[in-house]
């Protein structure tokens, strides 16, 4: 029997993290391949191709922020969706060449999360956007590691920022976003994750297809 591909959620210093979960795919069991420094955390799958349901790709975000929460685990660099390799064998291949990379990004977002904020204009609110974007940025800027530029694509959008903290900074980067929604009438607060800090990341990973 050929041994199955494997689907990877992201790479993190070496650790021997394994646990049930409704993975991606519809496998059942997530592990962990080995390469020298480096652990990729995997599931088994039947593709190298898979396609991206709604299921799945929740699936994917709740097995990275599982992971994250691992007591062996400082940081991990989170894969997008997608990235699938005919083998172990192939894996390692792609470890070992982006292995400082991988190693470099591992530093760079040790001990941290990612952490979405959106400010959203109530209807009928009449609010001096520019101060309130102004001053709401620089308080969470201060509480944080970096932003991501907003991506406003609807007009009631005043700041829609992921944010890098560290684990020592979320309590007060927390507090933070309590204040801003007691303070701002008229102004709605979404504030979601801890996610692996997929937007503070670029490394570009060749599959094997």
């Amino acid at each position: 029997m050929s041994s199955p591909n494997l689907y990877v959620y992201g790479v993190v210093e070496q650790a021997d993290v394994e646990f049930d979960a409704d993975a991606v795919g519809g496998a059942e069991r997530v592990y962990t391949v080995d390469y020298r420094s480096l652990s990729a955390v995997v599931s088994d799958i039947d593709t190298t191709d898979p396609e991206r349901t709604d299921e799945d790709s929740k699936a994917h975000d709740e097995i990275l922020r599982r992971v994250l929460e691992s007591d062996d685990v400082d940081s991990v660099v989170p894969m997008q969706f997608g990235m699938a390799f005919e083998d172990a064998r192939t894996l390692k291949s792609v470890l070992r060449g982006g292995r400082r990379a991988f190693t470099k990004a591992l530093n760079d977002v040790e001990g941290t999360v990612e952490l979405g904020v959106k400010l959203v204009v109530d209807e009928d609110a009449d609010l001096p956007r520019e101060e309130i974007r102004q001053e709401v940025g620089d308080r969470l800027s201060a509480v944080s590691e970096g932003e991501t530029d907003d991506d406003l694509f609807s007009d009631r959008l005043l700041l829609n920022r992921s944010y890098l903290v560290a684990d020592e900074d979320r309590e007060a980067f927390d507090e933070v976003v309590a204040d801003v929604r007691e303070e701002y009438d008229g102004l709605t607060v979404q504030y979601t994750g801890p996610f692996a800090p997929y937007n503070f990341v670029d490394i570009r990973v060749g599959a094997q297809r």
